[in-house]
């Protein structure tokens, strides 16, 4: 009998210390493992973000539901053919050089990678040379996620997202901006091609973006 039903419960629920043993179970029952990561574990992180949106769930729910996630597809990826534990390719994330908040970065990164995206993580205080140069070093790279938590670093997002505009970033990838004081007039004003307000959103909107 299948498993997958009981994967995705389990990525809901966050239950961490079981999802090791639940999907070696699916795997010993013949479960596919592309079927695990994507209607067992990709599946439940959308309903998991459905809620966050809904305010049923909050952050702390959140981050232990993708920890739970990443966990069982560190026991998938020796299954999984090359190049489909990342099925959407690589997201490039960082946070903004003179800003070193790091909790809301990771927690989009979590949820990134719970969405199918290799992520690289360039972590915090990164200067915008730094964004470019990992863009080319990438060429497989289709989004790019900048992030500022702090009103005296928006000017430092604002400087990051145009020197990636200005090294012809945008010709390879979309560039994605965030954090607490940034809005959507912000990001239009600066030349960002996607704004969210929070992480389950990034998620949501890296794959839109990709998607085309």
């Amino acid at each position: 009998m299948s498993k997958i039903k009981d994967v995705a419960n389990a990525v809901e629920l966050g239950k961490v210390k079981l999802i090791e043993g639940i999907v070696q179970e699916a795997l010993a029952d013949g479960d596919d493992p592309n079927t695990i990561l994507n209607e067992g574990m990709i599946d439940a992180m959308g309903i998991v973000g459905a809620k966050f949106q809904a305010n049923e769930i909050f952050v702390p729910e959140m981050l232990v539901a993708a920890k739970t996630m990443k966990k069982g597809v560190e026991i998938l990826k020796p299954f999984l053919a090359a190049g489909t534990g990342a099925k959407h390719g690589k997201y490039i994330i960082g946070t903004v050089a003179g800003d070193l908040h790091d909790i809301g970065k990771n927690l989009v990164a979590l949820l990134i990678e719970s969405a199918g995206f290799e992520v690289i993580d360039l972590g915090v205080d990164v200067p915008a040379e730094k964004f470019v140069e990992a863009v080319r070093e990438n060429p497989d790279c289709k989004v790019v996620g900048a992030s500022a938590l702090l009103t005296t670093t928006m000017d430092s997002l604002r400087h990051t997202v145009q020197a990636m505009i200005d090294a012809g970033c945008k010709d390879q990838v979309k560039i994605m901006v965030g954090g607490a004081p940034i809005t959507q007039a912000f990001a239009d004003e600066i030349g960002a091609d996607a704004y969210t307000p929070d992480a389950a959103t990034a998620a949501t909107k890296a794959l839109e973006l990709v998607r085309g």
